[in-house]
């Protein structure tokens, strides 16, 4: 069983059936010829999110028979995917969704019809590429570039029309787009990062105002990407994991019979596969602000909504149901001597911990979004991601840069606690976890025994606070914490002017009790909970 054998027509559908794969039901072939003749959706980046989840959606869409134009697909960056992943097996790929019940489901994606290196060095895949931003049946460009991928080097900007970077090719090709009539299109950002819409603007438009100012361009150039007439650059959430190629993946394919199911590791360290591992949850919510159509990405479950609406989702996320739960669990994880987040949710007060933190202390603050309900996304985040054993997450992975994401994941919460009068006495696990902090940047588990925090810019820093501090030492000095829990750079707020500071204290003098205090002081507040 090969995927290339579906493109030459010489498989046997029921006996892949039969092992519970599902295959497109639309014809391959036309699809190519209809997308490269009139394309409508190009897409960059060639990373395994894009196949799970954007090109996913576009096979559910296609299977649907109410449409029936593909995507192509650019990479910008890691020119090996393309060649290794893609074009040795026709563009067609197997998503393999991990379900937290320990098993997986099997599809068949045939939505990619070219793949393609987003690069002038490419003469001809570049051409193909100026080809399709000329054409008027384009209605989108979209991207999985990772946030770094929208940054702007001054050095490249000095490069004038031959950028290297992502956003300077991108910007080179719609001035082809613009050369052409100032054809109408949509630039959408599909990367997990708030407000992505505007780092992709503002990406796009560093380039044309440089290029203005060096008289490489006409002024026409800039204002028809700042025409919202004219380009779009919509916001969007995307949530969904994408892991490496899972090892138990590999051997129960290898088990149906089927042979792609080599990992491949680029030169660019991307681990790859011809096969693509993810959660079986996924949510992509997308403002719908198009200037020339888009594909119906709702018939494979894309959500489209206002971008008020898509801001509510984001800060719902994370503020509330997913990303605090996890910085709690990381935490304590990392203490109690935790390697994996799926084991985590095992832990009867862990598990309490995190349930009764969201729903309790969290959700009252909660803007319903409407598109998705807030109480359903923490149930799913508990009941079916966190605890599934596929996803090798870990809580000192998580735990990465932790004073960064203090502020938004738990201050925005206190803040509007403040803000709209509510009982500060309601609040007692999200300043656990607080109060946990000051515990794990002492860098000792609860047995006492030694373990490295995960790298933080404000790591050093903030260990020094902590330092005068000793495990089991009775009435000692705690005057220390004011220097951190008074930061608001580091939690959004002063605590102790918001009246939480002393609490705080109190729970940290409980945690470095001496061996085992972790574990009963968790233990004494999820309960009272």
């Amino acid at each position: 069983m090969r995927l290339n054998d579906i493109l030459s027509g010489s498989f046997d559908r029921s006996e892949w059936e039969s092992k519970g794969y599902e295959l497109p039901s639309y014809d391959i072939a036309g699809l190519v010829k209809r997308t490269h003749d009139n394309p409508t959706w190009l897409h960059f980046g060639a990373g395994n999110i894009f196949r799970a989840f954007p090109a996913a959606i576009l096979n559910d869409a296609l299977n649907s028979g109410k449409y029936d134009r593909g995507v192509i697909v650019a990479e910008s960056f890691d020119y090996e995917i393309i060649d290794k992943v893609y074009r040795p097996y026709g563009n067609l790929a197997l998503l393999v969704s991990l379900q937290s019940s320990g098993t997986i489901e099997k599809k068949v994606i045939g939505s990619i019809t070219e793949s393609l290196k987003a690069d002038p060095s490419f003469t001809g895949d570049w051409a193909r590429l100026v080809e399709i931003f000329k054409a008027p049946s384009l209605q989108m460009v979209t991207f999985t570039i990772t946030e770094k991928g929208y940054s702007v080097a001054p050095a490249d900007l000095e490069r004038g029309l031959s950028p290297v970077l992502a956003m300077g090719k991108v910007a080179a090709l719609m001035l082809e787009r613009y050369s052409s009539g100032s054809l109408p299109l949509t630039l959408q950002s599909t990367d997990n990062c708030s407000h992505n819409g505007d780092k992709l603007r503002d990406g796009v438009l560093a380039y044309a105002e440089r290029w203005v100012k060096d008289g490489l361009v006409p002024e026409g150039f800039l204002e028809y990407l700042r025409d919202s007439g004219k380009v779009t650059y919509p916001w969007s959430m995307i949530d969904k994991i994408t892991p490496r190629p899972h090892e138990k993946v590999q051997k129960m394919l290898a088990e149906d019979g089927f042979e792609d199911n080599e990992t491949i590791v680029t030169g660019k360290k991307t681990f790859t596969a011809p096969f693509v591992n993810a959660e079986e949850v996924q949510y992509l919510v997308v403002e719908d602000n198009y200037t020339n159509g888009r594909p119906p990405l709702e018939l494979g479950g894309a959500l489209y909504t206002t971008r008020k609406t898509v801001d509510e989702v984001e800060t719902m996320k994370v503020t509330t149901c997913l990303n605090p739960l996890h910085t709690a669990m990381a935490i304590y994880g990392c203490m109690l001597g935790y390697t994996l987040i799926s084991a985590e949710t095992a832990d009867p007060d862990l598990r309490s911990f995190i349930q009764k933190l969201g729903y309790i202390e969290a959700m009252p603050v909660v803007t319903d979004p409407g598109v998705l309900n807030p109480y359903e996304f923490i149930g799913t985040v508990i009941n079916r991601r966190l605890p599934n054993p596929f996803m090798p997450d870990a809580p000192q992975r998580i735990a990465t840069d932790t004073s960064q994401k203090l502020p938004i994941r738990f201050g925005e919460t206190i803040k509007k606690y403040v803000a709209r009068g509510l009982d500060m006495d309601n609040l007692v696990l999200i300043p656990l976890t607080l109060a946990g902090y000051a515990r794990y940047l002492k860098g000792l588990d609860d047995e006492g025994h030694p373990f490295e925090p995960s790298s933080d810019p404000l790591l050093a820093e903030l260990q020094a606070i902590v330092a005068p501090l000793e495990l089991g030492k009775p009435d000692q000095d705690f005057s220390c914490l004011r220097k951190l829990y008074s930061r608001k750079d580091i939690f959004a707020v002063d605590l102790y002017e918001v009246g939480l500071g002393e609490r705080i204290e109190n729970m940290v003098k409980e945690l470095y009790a001496g061996k085992g205090a972790v574990r009963a002081t968790l233990h004494k507040y999820v309960s009272a909970r």
